[in-house]
Order: structure tokens, then C-alpha cells, then sequence
């Protein structure tokens, strides 16, 4: 029951060890002097954890951290080390903005060119339907009847070989090519 009663009371294990160790070996402390020195690394900050500070952090009180200095040749290294880095990127912004430049150029003179191919087809399929329009109204004056055939002849393709995919179109053609040769006669 009497376990019961500290339930609500936070109990570390951990201290109740270091406490009981402490006061078995608090004698020894003083017959022996320790020969080594604990060095431990704790985020780039080196700490000196000497047995007094050890049983001092198990009792609440923080290890004073003791910072060691770094050798001159590493600090050399590591600030010519950042100036080479930063030479690097630099460079790489540099070489970054000229490879913009160069496609920015690149692409307006890409828009420019076919801009200049659409104008020169636009120009073509325009002359070429005004040549069509002009031939077409110039023998839209010469009809004269029974050669309908003739000129519906001549708007078509007898070409015999069909295109791959394309529809067959072999007997309008040959109804054309006859109707051409045989026209039929209108009473009228």
C-alpha cells in the first residue's frame, strides 16, 4: 500500500541509482586521483566532463562547458574554404545569367522567324487563292452547255493510286470519266 500512496509522485529510477552509488563510493573520490579526462563533443562544443562535474550533473547542476580553441591551419582552411565557395557560386550565378540571356535571345529570334514563315504562307495561300478566284470567274464566263462534265473533270484527281488511309474512290471516278466522255443530252 505503501507503494500506492508516491503513485502520483514522479519517480526516476535512474536518480535513485546514481544516489545510492554516490554514497557507497563517496570515499573513494578522495584515495584515488582520476588520470584520465573525459572529453565529450555536444554540438561542436567540446565539455570537460571530470568525474566532479559528473556527480554534480547527477545532482541538478549543469557540466560548465569549457570551449577549445581550433588550430590556425583548420581555421585557415575553413575560411579559405567559405571564399572558394563562394568564388563557385558566383560564378555559377554568373554562369546562370548568361545561359538566360542566351535563350531569351534564342527564343525572339525563334518567335521572329516563324512569325515571318506564317506572314510568307499567309501570302502565298492568299495569291494562290486570288490566281483560283480569277480563274474561276474567267471560265464561269465561257459555260456553254453540255461541258459540265468537263469541268467538274477537271477539278478532280484521276490519279489511280489511292493514298494509304484514304476512302476508295474508283467508281465516282469512273462515273465522272464516263459522264465526261457521254454526256446526257437535256431536252429542254
Amino acid at each position: 500500500m505503501e507503494n500506492f500512496d508516491n503513485f502520483d509522485k514522479e519517480v526516476d529510477p535512474a536518480a535513485e541509482f546514481l544516489s545510492r552509488e554516490q554514497n557507497e563510493l563517496a570515499g573513494l573520490e578522495d584515495e584515488v586521483k582520476p588520470a584520465v579526462q573525459f572529453i565529450s563533443q555536444v554540438n561542436g562544443v567540446s565539455l570537460d566532463l571530470h568525474p566532479k562535474t559528473i556527480n554534480e550533473s547527477s545532482r541538478g547542476a549543469s557540466p560548465i562547458p569549457i570551449t577549445r580553441e581550433e588550430p590556425e591551419k583548420i581555421r585557415k582552411w575553413r575560411e579559405e574554404q567559405i571564399k572558394r565557395l563562394e568564388e563557385k557560386d558566383a560564378e555559377e550565378e554568373k554562369k546562370k545569367q548568361e545561359l538566360r540571356e542566351i535563350a531569351k535571345k534564342e527564343l525572339e529570334d525563334w518567335y521572329k522567324n516563324h512569325e515571318e514563315a506564317i506572314a510568307k504562307t499567309k501570302a502565298a495561300n492568299r495569291d494562290a487563292a486570288k490566281n483560283a478566284e480569277k480563274q474561276f470567274v474567267s471560265e464561269e464566263n465561257d459555260i456553254e452547255p453540255g461541258t459540265e462534265w468537263e469541268r467538274i473533270a477537271k477539278l478532280c484527281d484521276f490519279n489511280p493510286k489511292a493514298k494509304q488511309g484514304n476512302k476508295d474512290v474508283s467508281r465516282m471516278r469512273s462515273l465522272i470519266l464516263q459522264m465526261k466522255q457521254n454526256p446526257i443530252q437535256s431536252s429542254a
